[in-house]
């Protein structure tokens, strides 16, 4: 079966998954319409990418009946419009994450999705690399023993972009990056939390420009999680327990390579051990030139895992299920609250302690 594609705004991360997307077979997937807000962006983006139909504006993409899916690669706040608007007319839909600004406009586009019986998923490519299937295995069949504690960090000093330095554009590190730190923590712990909490601190526009949420797990299991969109950090994950751990290596949220270190005792010293360690590469199966951001070629892995689903006839893909969506966007607006970071697309208010201006 052939998937056909329609692809919603020409932006720099729309460019990279058609570029991804012609990476995969053409007879598995093709891209047959592009729209933008100007027909001169669309035709623009169409020649470059060598796509049959350009629209001015998206209704139109919307009610073409050569497409079979939308991408949505806008910026987060018209997310909720251009979700209805597509699932409205019958388009099985891929969203960019995060979803939406508030976990109300996740929940409604999921309900809309369902509603309609259409195919729905955000956008978390990172679920689909091969490394993170083989990272799941290791931990399953206790290669590092019992996993207590996990780190990452994602930031990038972006905060002079206006998308975001404003709250109305769902701006702030948490709206984007946290979203990438625990939809993969809870992906590898695969298990409902026990609790959450955040503390961080503001940019002078009201948004988080730094924060840590700590995430507990049963059995004693405790995720640290920074994200910032003011300072570069690690950008790593590492991943601890009882007989070793395993590092993800920048850039964890497209990896291409891991370590996994085992300790083996020499003694009933608790420190008296040797680390055994195994490095791990993962290479894009095929890539091209053009990308924007590192490692993009992956988008292939979820959309070939998009037609298999559409193929079975599933509504929501079990690597992203409409369920760890909502959660995952429930923990983000919980952290954004309890650095006091209030959005007018918040209905529910929370008491937090306040504002903490970044010196």
């Amino acid at each position: 079966m052939k998937l056909r594609w329609g692809i919603c705004s020409t932006g720099r991360i729309s460019n990279d998954f058609v570029l991804a997307l012609s990476l995969l077979p053409a007879e598995d997937h093709e891209v047959v319409a592009v729209a933008a807000r100007s027909e001169a962006s669309a035709k623009r983006f169409a020649e470059k990418h060598k796509i049959a139909t350009a629209y001015e504006g998206y209704e139109a993409l919307a009610k073409d009946v050569n497409v079979d899916i939308v991408h949505i690669g806008s910026w987060i706040h018209v997310h909720l419009p251009l979700c209805k608007l597509f699932l409205g007319h019958g388009k099985n839909v891929i969203c960019e994450t995060p979803l939406a600004l508030s976990k109300r406009e996740v929940q409604e586009i999921l309900d809309l999705a369902k509603e309609k019986n259409l195919f729905f998923m955000e956008s978390w490519w990172s679920r689909f690399f091969p490394a993170y299937t083989k990272l799941r295995e290791l931990w399953v069949g206790g290669d590092i023993g019992d996993v207590k504690s996990v780190n990452a960090s994602f930031g990038v000093p972006i905060l002079n972009e206006e998308r975001v330095q404003l709250k109305e554009f769902g701006g702030g590190g948490l709206m984007e990056f946290g979203v990438f730190l625990v939809n993969v923590t809870l992906m590898l712990f695969n298990q409902t939390p026990i609790s959450w909490s955040t503390k961080g601190c503001l940019a002078p526009s009201g948004v988080d420009e730094l924060a840590v949420t700590t995430i507990v797990f049963p059995n004693n299991a405790i995720a640290t999680l920074t994200s910032s969109a003011g300072v570069y950090l690690s950008n790593e994950m590492e991943i601890r327990g009882t007989k070793g751990y395993i590092k993800i290596p920048p850039l964890f949220w497209c990896p291409l390579k891991m370590e996994v270190t085992t300790f083996i005792q020499r003694s009933d010293r608790a420190m008296d051990i040797e680390e055994k360690r195994e490095v791990m590469e993962f290479p894009l199966p095929s890539s091209k030139e053009g990308f924007n951001y590192p490692n993009t070629a992956g988008f292939q892995y979820e959309a070939e895992a998009v037609r298999q689903c559409i193929m079975k006839g599933l509504k929501e893909c079990p690597t992203v299920s409409h369920k760890d969506i909502l959660l995952v966007h429930e923990i983000l607006q919980d952290a954004r609250h309890d650095v006091g970071y209030i959005s007018d697309a918040d209905k529910e208010q929370q008491t937090t302690t306040g504002p903490m201006p970044c010196q």
